[in-house]
């Protein structure tokens, strides 16, 4: 049985915001290896469209950059959407049904899933299908934007705390 993990970078006041911070060397040699090791990913529509960024290569890249959008490419992934009529390269269209769509996925499957993107996290939350919550807390406060969690917090229990890299500390949570 797969398990479906909830994992993002995020400011000290609970924002995430890609172009806000960035990943070290550390955490992003960190995030390569973590894709590389994934059995898929689940994605909503708004935070696919921002990954599909890596489909195509860019020559400004450095060779850590290369391997991660490799590992992406890679990597089969489930978007849901039901405004998207087709997605790209190695990725599958969950327009109806999500729930039985993950819970078939979590059944059939061995290893991680990712869950990307707070809003799809959240819908998954609610259907009581996360299994894990990765917080990758980085030592800047935004104020504002938007939180890593979209609605209310379920009640969870920490089961692991790391240092990567120098600054950011990664908390480890499951529903309690």
């Amino acid at each position: 049985m797969a398990k479906l993990v909830f994992g993002m970078n995020l400011s000290l006041d609970g924002y995430v915001d890609h172009q806000a911070f960035a990943p070290d060397v550390v955490l992003f040699r960190h995030w390569i290896e973590h894709v590389q090791g994934l059995t898929g990913s689940v994605y909503g529509r708004r935070m696919y469209e921002v990954m599909r960024y890596w489909d195509e290569d860019h020559p400004e890249w450095t060779p850590d950059l290369r391997e991660f959008a490799a590992a992406w490419r890679r990597l089969p992934k489930w978007v849901v959407s039901r405004s998207l009529k087709s997605v790209g390269p190695n990725a599958t269209l969950v327009a109806e049904d999500t729930e039985a769509a993950i819970r078939r996925l979590k059944d059939e499957l061995a290893g991680e899933i990712s869950v990307s993107g707070p809003e799809m996290a959240q819908s998954l939350t609610d259907l009581g299908l996360i299994d894990e919550y990765r917080l990758y807390f980085h030592p800047v406060v935004l104020g504002s934007g938007k939180p890593f969690f979209a609605g209310p917090r379920p009640p969870l229990r920490l089961v692991a705390n790391d240092l990567i890299g120098e600054d950011v500390i990664r908390l480890t949570y499951v529903p309690a």
